[in-house]
Order: structure tokens, then C-alpha cells, then sequence
């Protein structure tokens, strides 16, 4: 792509060219054909999911060297400095196509850790990671979560003390998505426990492959191992792998959360589409009280759709979106919470027993995860303080 910026037309008419040239066109498959999974988080085993990140990581390594990895970043990343408007679009045109099915670990990388090490880290930093996780070379996982920290990220316990240039990290992490693929890990740690809670975090850079780390999967309820909990025993870190000044970690890890809650907002609608198409398909008519769910989970969609929009268009202006990503997230939950609701009506005993029969038994896996994304991604209650204190000025709650 050349540095001379194309109309959206024609710059949509070259992804679609291209994106001929890596996928098949997307195409309508009939009911009862093809792959029935409506999984909220995937059940692979290690070799699986290794697997498939290699798998993604191909497409999306092909896709950046084609000029449409990086649409909105500066040239020093390989990117083509176009508006967010080109990115919406190019994502419009690829939904036009079976390309991989990203998981959660490409928008963390891409999205996430990308962006906030190109605000806070040094130039080495910067020249080291950036580029390699936009063609995601290199994978990112984030090492927030504490099992006695809850939604409380300040309340970290993970320890780091420095040694000269050096620094010690050990401490406990849990519900890490993607941890046995992941390259590096973005920790949260406690470097000065006198200070205020706020103040006293710093953020490290961790190699996954580092000496002491170890990662355990965490078996759900689903019977898969999406989780992780990642232990960091005696962990020897240089200074080389600070990200932004020791004490501003809480900053830091902002910027993290801010990203991560913009793209919450569309989950769960694919899903939501396919339990509408369920009780499309049902052998028998449906009675007042489905079809009364199944159209108020069609109206939830079209608002989570329409707050996605709205999202968008604050992105395009160049605005940072507030509140939205907030009532986006707790939209994407409620939306989940529905189709499990609509599920279970439409499908009574099949969905508690496998009879063999196409879309049914697999509705288990939508039911079982759905409730993980009310705390995933920031939980519902930390959506709603939001709400309650930027928006309709309520008094804060007591820290």
C-alpha cells in the first residue's frame, strides 16, 4: 500500500482483492450442517491451542505484510497511518470472507499490550516489541488477576523488589487466558507496599519462558482449560523489562483496561444469532412465552449492535469513548445471560443430555461459559460504578 491515502472505495476494493487471494468467501451454510459449537471459551488441550495460534498467527502475519495488519499505525510499525474508519472498513470487508476466527489472545496483543507499551515504554522497548506484536510474532497475555485482589486490581499482592538492576517478582496469578502460548506477560506487581494502594505498582514485561514460571491450567466447569493461574517463583527480571515508571503502574495498567473494554461490546452476538435461528429450525411452533424471549434477545441485539455503533463513531472522530464501552460490556453480558435463557427454553431435556442430535447438547457449552464474561473484561459491578459515578454523578464508592 502506498502512503498516499486511497479513497475508502477503493481501499476496501483492495482488501477485498487481496483477502480473495488467502480465504474463501463466507458463505450461508444450511442448518444442521457443518460445526454446531456455540462455545463461549474454547475446550483445546495445550497441543490444540498451540495449534491454532499458529494457525491464526499465519493469517495474521500474511495480513500485515500486506499492509492491512497495522491500518492506523505510523509507517515506523509497518503500518499505514490511515483513520479508524479504514480499520472498520477493512474489518466490514473481512467479515466477507472464512478467515481464522481470532481468539482472545490477537486483540490482547494487538490491541491491548501493543498500544500501551508504544505510550509507556522506552525506545528499546518500543523497537523490541511493538512492531513483532502487531505481525504477532511475538503473543501477550495479561498477568492481572489475584485470587485475594478480586476486581481490586490495586490490591495486587505480587511482590517485586529491586536489586540494583534487577529485579525479584514473586507472587500468584490467576484466569490468565492464553498463558501456555503466551511470549510475554504484562504483570502487575506491589513495589513499594507503604505506599498508598494507588501508588505503590509497578509493571514488568515477563518472558513466559522465564525461570520461575509456571503455568497450571484451571479446569472449568465446561470441562475445558481455558484459564490459567501462573505462578511467579524467585522470577529474575533487568530493569530492561520495567514498562513505565516504578510507582505509575497503576497508569499503566489503565491504559491496558481502557483498550480492552471497547471491543467487549460485540461478544456474544454471534451466538445470540444462532439460538434465533434455533427456534427457527424447532420441529414444533413455538409457544407465547418463547417467541416472547426469542424477540426481546433479537431487540437486545439490535441495541448491542446500535452501542457498538456508537462506539465506532466516537473512535472515528478521534474521541476517546467513555461511558459507552462501559454500557457496551454489560450490554454483551446481558445479551449472553439471554441466549442461555432462550436456549434452555427452546430446548428443555436435549440440552442436559447428548442424544447425537446437530445443535443441541453443544447449547452446554454457551450456558456453562457465558457467566465467566460477567466478570471477564471487568466485572459487571465495575461497569456499573462506572456508570453510577461518571455518568450520573453518584457519590464514589468508599475505597
Amino acid at each position: 500500500m502506498t502512503h498516499d491515502r486511497p479513497d475508502l472505495a477503493t481501499f476496501e476494493e483492495h482488501a477485498r482483492a487481496w483477502l480473495a487471494t488467502v480465504a474463501d468467501r463466507r458463505t450461508t451454510r444450511a442448518w444442521g450442517t457443518g460445526s454446531d459449537s456455540v462455545s463461549v471459551f474454547e475446550n483445546w488441550t495445550e497441543d490444540e491451542e498451540r495449534a491454532e495460534t499458529d494457525r491464526i498467527r499465519a493469517y495474521e502475519q500474511a495480513r500485515y505484510d500486506a499492509g492491512f495488519g497495522a491500518i492506523t499505525w505510523p509507517a515506523a510499525y509497518g503500518g499505514s497511518d490511515l483513520p479508524t474508519s479504514y480499520l472498520l472498513a477493512f474489518r466490514r470487508v473481512e467479515a466477507e470472507f472464512d478467515v481464522p476466527r481470532r481468539t482472545e489472545m490477537f486483540p490482547v496483543t494487538q490491541q491491548l499490550v501493543a498500544p500501551t507499551i508504544d505510550q509507556w515504554g522506552t525506545e528499546e522497548q518500543r523497537a523490541t516489541y511493538v512492531r513483532a506484536m502487531l505481525r504477532t510474532d511475538l503473543i501477550a497475555c495479561q498477568l492481572f488477576s489475584e485470587t485475594e485482589a478480586g476486581s481490586d486490581l490495586a490490591a495486587v499482592r505480587t511482590r517485586a523488589v529491586r536489586d540494583g538492576d534487577r529485579w525479584r517478582l514473586d507472587g500468584h496469578k490467576v484466569w490468565t487466558s492464553g498463558a501456555r502460548v503466551a511470549d510475554v506477560g504484562v504483570a502487575v506487581t506491589r513495589t513499594d507496599p507503604d505506599a498508598a494502594k494507588h501508588a505503590g505498582l509497578t509493571v514488568f514485561l515477563v518472558p513466559m519462558g522465564a525461570p520461575g514460571v509456571t503455568v497450571r491450567p484451571i479446569r472449568q466447569m465446561t470441562g475445558g482449560t481455558s484459564f490459567n493461574e501462573v505462578y511467579l517463583d524467585g522470577v529474575v527480571l533487568d530493569d530492561t523489562h520495567r514498562l513505565g515508571p516504578v510507582g505509575d503502574g497503576w497508569k499503566v495498567a489503565l491504559t491496558v483496561l481502557a483498550s480492552e473494554r471497547l471491543d467487549s461490546g460485540t461478544l456474544g452476538l454471534e451466538n445470540a444469532d444462532r439460538a434465533v435461528e434455533l427456534a427457527r429450525h424447532l420441529d414444533r411452533p413455538l409457544t407465547e412465552i418463547e417467541r416472547d424471549a426469542v424477540a426481546d434477545l433479537v431487540t437486545r441485539s439490535y441495541v448491542q449492535r446500535l452501542t457498538g455503533m456508537r462506539v465506532a463513531a466516537s473512535l472515528v472522530a478521534g474521541n476517546d469513548p467513555g461511558p459507552e464501552a462501559s454500557v457496551g460490556k454489560l450490554l454483551a453480558t446481558d445479551t449472553m445471560a439471554r441466549t442461555s435463557e432462550v436456549a434452555r427454553l427452546l430446548l428443555g431435556a436435549a440440552l442436559t443430555a447428548d442424544d447425537g442430535r446437530w445443535g443441541t447438547w453443544a447449547w452446554t457449552e454457551h450456558v456453562l461459559g457465558a457467566p465467566g464474561y460477567r466478570i471477564a473484561g471487568g466485572t459487571d459491578e465495575i461497569q456499573h460504578n462506572i456508570l453510577a459515578e461518571r455518568v450520573l454523578g453518584l457519590p464514589r464508592e468508599p475505597r
